[in-house]
């Protein structure tokens, strides 16, 4: 039995298959159309998952989308009327989209994908979400939380799990959200809403939670963890331009102009900036100012996750716990969730955000609807498009582009591996890319975090970002408690995909600064040899050589890029950086001859 998931038409479509309850093949559009975070009509990524099983339309049994189209419109409707006049461009908008699109995309999916009517089926949104992180945990019964800007109605919904049932029972609906509030900061900081989330939280070490009773203004939280917020801060629920109003400003001050660079005392002026301005001091303090913004609504969204996840403890009675939505993807949190809530286990899939939402209604559809047993859990997030070594070849010969071929796995290991050590760059191309906004091994940028300098070489040659923003660790499974703070990591799957945010141990921070952040704290990844074999024996190999059995690793990608797919896209970046070699399975590249 073939049954498709399908999210789309607000940020991240993507399209994931199902073989008898088993997932094949799942995959976010922008990893082929090359539009970071796609929201468009998922077309490539459903390609790819039928290729991937060499199967058609007619082979399905059933096509599941992640949402009732109706039931949004309705609340997209209801929130015009409410807010009338302010809100008649938001309408207007709306309709243009909702007109064309969102409201026909049943027919669209019958169209695209060459299926009757009959074998489409709609989830909702936060049910999707609750299924995703449920049906493929390792759990046979678990409470849930999901938490995300909004759905239909919903922006965060409580439940549990149980066999193969999720259910829902109490929600918190727009305008009242999470998500939201922090997009809101998001863009008050100068970032981009639905992109620049992470900064924010990349950001909040470098200040102090000084403003947090000026946040606690505009949200009021309950005893069973609900919230609302003040509505007279916000103004997304009928803007199409800006997500707060004047009274947000009057609170704290201007906002942070998008394009201004970001530096404090602490930091420093980066080289990589070029020449400092003449009122550097005047802008390191306006810049704190920012920081210690960025610190407070963080604190604050942390304490209510806090809040909504012991409630769920207290009440459900239940040690685990499952999340999704994109509020779960802010691994901060996750980490005092795990410390604090009273939850002895956490399991989060790698694509928490609405793009994991096609797995949840496919999941949802087989297991809820149909009743069939559950037969998978996620243990990796290797799920999208491979290329072969003939692929390899072929566009390395056709470009004309010198290369090494290595004939066996060991030769090429220690070829890496002395780049790494030499304080070489590294593009790193191998297998199935991975299913989720992280990269983890298959498609990453990797360096040495022994490097005191390599924190800022990669920042100014590589990836072109802002001097706050951290780099991950990928570590040995079984080494991670030497280096972080993370009692039985081989036990928790949110650490295989960097889920959550741990100390570095405090006599490790001189053995590993390029990866420890300005807070003593590192985004670890655990690498298994089971499910991640390459790259394991790669580290381990590291390890066997310096003695640390940890590489920096970053996303392969130039800022304001999805992560690569194919050689193609991979050499693109490696050219347009100043990456030292790139690694495209058993083939190599060198910067000097390339």
């Amino acid at each position: 039995m073939y049954i498709l998931g399908v999210s789309c038409y607000f940020h991240d479509a993507a399209a994931v298959l199902l073989k008898d309850g088993v997932l094949v093949a799942a995959a976010e559009e922008e990893r082929f159309s090359r539009i970071k975070h796609d929201y468009g009509f998922p077309s490539r990524a459903i390609k790819f998952c039928m290729e991937q099983e060499g199967i058609s339309g007619a082979d399905l049994d059933y096509v599941v989308f992640f949402e009732k189209p109706f039931r949004k419109l309705d609340r997209i409707l209801m929130m015009a009327l409410a807010t009338y006049p302010k809100s008649y461009k938001v309408f207007r908008e709306s309709m243009i989209t909702w007109m064309t699109d969102k409201l026909w995309v049943g027919t669209k999916l019958q169209t695209e994908i060459g299926v009757p009517k009959e074998k489409i089926l709609f989830s909702e949104h936060h049910l999707s979400h609750a299924a995703s992180a449920f049906l493929c945990s390792p759990f046979e019964e678990a409470a849930v939380l999901t938490v995300d800007g909004v759905g239909e109605w919903a922006t965060a919904a409580y439940g549990v799990g149980r066999g193969t049932e999720v259910k829902l029972q109490k929600q918190i609906e727009f305008p009242h959200s999470l998500g939201l509030l922090y997009s809101a900061f998001t863009a008050f900081l100068g970032f981009e809403v639905n992109e620049g989330e992470y900064k924010v939280m990349g950001m909040a070490p470098y200040g102090q939670p000084r403003y947090v009773d000026k946040v606690w203004k505009m949200i009021k939280q309950n005893s069973d963890g609900s919230f609302a917020l003040d509505m007279d801060y916000f103004c997304f629920h009928h803007s199409t331009y800006k997500t707060y109003s004047d009274k947000f400003e009057t609170l704290f001050g201007a906002p942070r102009p998008p394009k201004s660079l970001f530096f404090t005392m602490e930091t420093g002026f980066p080289k990589y900036f070029g020449t400092a301005p003449s009122n550097v001091q005047e802008l390191s303090k306006l810049n704190q100012h920012y920081a210690d913004i960025a610190a407070s609504i963080q604190k604050v969204t942390e304490d209510i996750l806090v809040n909504m996840t012991r409630y769920l403890r207290q009440t459900t009675g239940m040690t685990k716990l499952c999340m999704a939505g994109g509020v779960a993807l802010n691994s901060v949190a996750n980490a005092r969730i795990l410390k604090e809530s009273g939850f002895e286990e956490l399991y989060i899939q790698p694509a928490a955000g609405d793009g994991g939402g096609a797995l949840g209604a496919a999941l949802w559809a087989y297991n809820t609807v149909l009743g069939k047993p559950r037969n998978f859990t996620m243990q990796h997030a290797y799920w999208g498009r491979e290329n072969s070594d003939g692929e390899v070849r072929d566009f390395l010969v056709k470009n004309n582009i010198p290369h090494t071929h290595c004939e066996n796995e060991d030769q090429l290991l220690d070829r890496v591996v002395e780049q790494l050590i030499d304080g070489k760059v590294v593009g790193w191309s191998q297998g199935r890319f991975e299913w989720g906004p992280r990269a983890l091994g298959a498609r990453s940028i990797i360096a040495d975090p022994r490097n005191p300098n390599m924190k800022d070489i990669v920042n100014a040659k590589i990836k072109f970002r802002e001097p706050y923003r951290p780099f991950a660790p990928s570590v040995l499974a079984e080494s991670a408690e030497k280096y972080f703070d993370l009692p039985n990591a081989t036990k928790h799957a949110p650490a295989r995909y960097m889920q959550y945010v741990v100390p570095v141990r405090e006599k490790e921070h001189a053995t590993l600064p390029a990866i420890t952040h300005v807070d003593g704290t590192g985004r670890l990844q655990t690498v298994f040899k089971s499910e991640s074999p390459r790259y394991y024996r790669l580290i381990e190999r590291f390890g066997q050589a310096t003695g640390v059995p940890v590489i920096l690793n970053t996303s392969f990608n130039l800022k304001g890029e999805p992560i690569v797919n194919t050689p193609a896209n991979a050499f693109n970046t490696f050219s347009k950086s100043e990456m030292d070699s790139l690694i495209l399975g058993n083939y190599i590249v060198d910067k000097q001859i390339a």
